[in-house]
């Protein structure tokens, strides 16, 4: 595997396009896609890619070589996972439409319903597909409530068991999607057990079980050999297929916001503008409230804050503490920025698009998409 190069000796290599930019290192992806593929290898189960996370397609020939298909949250999602990832594809939507059905049917190899009255709806829509639905067990591991599907009065999933149990001899599997950046091994175990328990006379008539995604196991250091035995115990004790749906933990930390300073301001700190911005290139952060990563992490005499170039006020990647002063023209790369980014990027403002380059395992670095104005208006009306 290539030896992972710092991200702006990369970005030197990148030509024919301006910042700001997402670039994706596949060397860097390997890195997780090993670790997927060794779970599998030592649990039996499967892994599919989670498209409300990650769905740059670009990569999808070579992510293909160690995952199992793709899951999805919509339609969309599921005719891109059908035609350009091809493999499994798990057709999952919080709430289905009739249309959405009839046109999800021929490209589904799994259909999942979020509740029992739209399984009772669609069944006879979907018949001969394997059927399964979300089940809320009603514990999570979640850093913040927004993302916590177990949160009170959550609409993710039945919590029912006994609504579910007339369905049983219509179903072939089940999904619990309960976790959310979820690295504490202890705590995934913990949950499992709890499913385990709850749920059993479920489970032991089922073919496959999906337990979701949200699980970070491809951290530095993550127990992985255990983690491993866990779902393959879990696996054994119910005779299922298990399935992991992971989205961040497969591109996390491949990804990068590469940008320019365009001016530097002071009140009463100095203020570096870049030209891409928080609410329109990485808005997760505004919307939980946390700062961009840059790796290797900064550091130096001189704090400088980092922010965007729309009007909104909150517009700030952070407040990082750099070797020298930022100037105009100097490249700022912001880290993780594949997860929940290229997914969610935004016209706000009618600030342009970063393009999307990616570097090849062999070296190559590819534009693989560049925006324009006729972007931008044809995403009007």
């Amino acid at each position: 595997m290539t030896i992972e190069k710092p991200i702006l000796d990369i970005a030197e290599e990148v030509k024919g396009v301006s910042t700001p930019y997402y670039l994706i290192d596949e060397a860097r992806l390997v890195r997780n896609l090993e670790k997927v593929r060794r779970v599998r290898e030592l649990s039996g189960a499967k892994s599919v890619l989670a498209l409300k996370c990650f769905s740059t397609w670009s990569v999808f020939d070579l992510m293909k070589q160690y995952m199992d298909g793709t899951t999805s949250s919509s339609l969309y999602e599921a005719r891109l996972g059908a035609e350009k990832f091809g493999k499994e594809v798990h057709a999952y939507s919080v709430a289905w439409s009739p249309s959405e059905i009839a046109a999800v049917r021929p490209l589904a190899t799994k259909i999942i319903f979020n509740s029992v009255s739209q399984l009772e709806r669609f069944l006879p829509a979907v018949k001969g597909l394997p059927v399964g639905i979300r089940v809320n067990p009603g514990v999570s591991h979640s850093h913040f409530d927004l993302a916590n599907p177990a949160r009170p009065h959550s609409r993710l999933g039945e919590s029912r068991l006994d609504a579910i149990v007339p369905f049983t001899s219509s179903l072939s599997g089940a999904m619990f999607h309960c976790n959310c950046e979820n690295d504490d091994f202890a705590s995934f175990s913990r949950i499992v057990d709890h499913i385990a328990n709850q749920y059993g006379s479920l489970l032991e008539q089922l073919d496959w079980v999906s337990l979701g995604g949200g699980i970070y196991f491809t951290k530095e250091g993550y127990p992985l050999e255990s983690f491993a035995a866990k779902l393959k115990e879990f696996a054994r004790r119910f005779d299922v297929q298990v399935y992991l749906e992971p989205g961040e933990t497969a591109i996390t930390r491949t990804g990068f916001l590469v940008t320019s300073v365009l001016d530097v301001v002071n009140n009463g700190m100095d203020v570096a503008i870049v030209d891409a911005a928080v609410e329109t290139h990485m808005l997760d952060l505004l919307i939980y409230n946390t700062s961009a990563k840059i790796e290797p992490v900064p550091a130096g005499p001189h704090t400088v804050m980092v922010a965007g170039r729309t009007c909104l006020a909150g517009d700030v990647f952070g407040t990082y503490s750099f070797p020298e002063k930022l100037k105009v023209g100097d490249r700022v790369a912001f880290a993780d920025a594949a997860g929940y980014t290229m997914v969610k990027k935004n016209w706000f403002n009618g600030v342009a698009m970063p393009a999307i380059v990616v570097r090849r395992i062999d070296g190559r670095v590819d534009v693989v998409k560049q925006f324009s104005y006729d972007d931008y208006v044809g995403s009007l009306s």
